[in-house]
């Protein structure tokens, strides 16, 4: 069950209780035209009582956290390689020993079947109450990671039914299960402006009501098994050009991009989607920035369309390397990434072994000089652990 269906009856459960609870009492009539005596409370009436919300394990977590124990739980890091003991000493190189609250498998961590994939998380996972968020790049077609995974993906489903895509994404979602990962970066929610744009092959549409039912289709496909993740927002397909190597930028407006680029997001979200990652993308008449650093963005995701699970950049080496000088440093970069509302920052590109504690030193200098908010970080935290739970529940 997605984490929104179950916050969803919660909520409705609290507003039965609550309805319960100040419901009128039964009194007596007054004679016609007479105004009614206020209710007088006997010795022996007690008011009823204000429901309590339930706890929310999450938040009482995180506050037993401390700062440096927080910042290294937003950070999603890699190696590359597949031994044990070097794997376990990476999730815990931050400072004291913090332990990292993610990792991403890339082509370096994966053996020759989901077995071997399975010890590398086995490794990751150094506490299996609460272990950390594995993901895995695995949209099948052009991008994947697990050489056995032979169903197709993007451009190969465009012209199949949505039941079709729902039904691949399900058997995708079981081969990235057993090899112990639990997040997968595999929805592409973005419209290619043509056939020709960077994103089209991998796109599960050609226009906003394909792409629309597809990528519902997948999430719906995954339910259970993994973690959906939609990308890339706010749209790859509206900017040309590839963000591995630059800032893609598109003059669309607000309002044309919410009739537009925006659907197969809004379709993801609906469908109960747990992650959305943040595009380098520039769309410069909402923001400036790319996408992934920008404050604006990020309230749009929240506050218009509602997504209430974790949002994750994506891999800020790639910001590195795009040769603006302003975002040379990956460090600075997790800053601004969080202060914009991101709840998790994820390092691929030119990541080693010191870069993740180098982030987590940074972001724990942030919230000492001010630069980053305490409650800011915390609201990260919260929203990363939350999924970690729901992990570690469904083990």
């Amino acid at each position: 069950m997605r984490a929104r269906a179950i916050r969803g009856a919660m909520a409705a459960a609290l507003a039965m209780l609550l309805l319960a609870g100040c419901a009128p009492g039964t009194t007596a009539a007054s004679p016609a035209g007479t105004p009614a005596a206020a209710p007088r409370h006997s010795a022996t009436s007690t008011p009823t009582p204000t429901p309590t919300p339930p706890p929310d394990p999450a938040v009482d977590a995180v506050a037993r956290m401390s700062v440096t124990e927080q910042a290294a739980s937003v950070v999603m890091g890699h190696i590359s390689g597949t031994d044990p003991a070097t794997l376990r000493a990476y999730m815990q190189s931050a400072p004291q020993g913090a332990r990292l609250g993610g990792f991403i498998l890339m082509g370096g961590n994966i053996g020759a079947d989901a077995a071997q994939v399975r010890a590398v998380s086995d490794a990751l996972t150094l506490d299996p109450a609460l272990p950390p968020l594995i993901a895995i790049d695995e949209e099948g077609g052009i991008v994947r990671r697990l050489p056995w995974d032979t169903l197709p993906g993007g451009r190969g489903l465009q012209a199949d039914d949505p039941a079709q895509t729902e039904q691949v994404f399900a058997q995708r979602a079981a081969l990235i299960a057993e090899t112990g990962a639990d997040v997968n970066f595999g929805i592409i929610a973005d419209v290619p402006s043509d056939a020709s744009s960077f994103i089209a092959p991998r796109a599960l549409g050609t226009d906003p009501d394909s792409a629309s039912s597809r990528v519902t289709a997948a999430v719906d496909g995954e339910d259970g098994v993994v973690l959906s993740t939609l990308k890339h927002f706010p749209g790859h397909g509206a900017a040309p050009g590839d963000s591995h190597h630059g800032i893609p930028s598109t003059p669309m407006t607000l309002e044309q991009w919410r009739a537009d680029a925006a659907r197969p997001f809004i379709a993801g979200i609906d469908a109960g989607a747990e992650l959305l990652m943040f595009g380098h993308l520039a769309y410069t008449a909402v923001d400036p920035a790319p996408a992934s650093l920008s404050t604006r963005w990020h309230e749009i995701a929240r506050d218009d369309l509602g997504f209430d699970g974790v949002m994750i950049t994506d891999d800020l080496g790639m910001l590195t390397s795009s040769g603006i000088a302003q975002y040379r440093d990956p460090v600075a970069n997790a800053v601004t990434a969080l202060q914009a509302g991101n709840d998790m920052v994820l390092m691929v590109a030119g990541s080693t072994a010191e870069t993740a504690s180098q982030m987590v030193t940074g972001i724990v200098s942030a919230v000492g000089d001010g630069r980053l908010s305490a409650e800011r970080l915390r609201d990260a935290a919260e929203h990363v652990m939350r999924l970690r739970m729901q992990v570690a529940g469904q083990r």
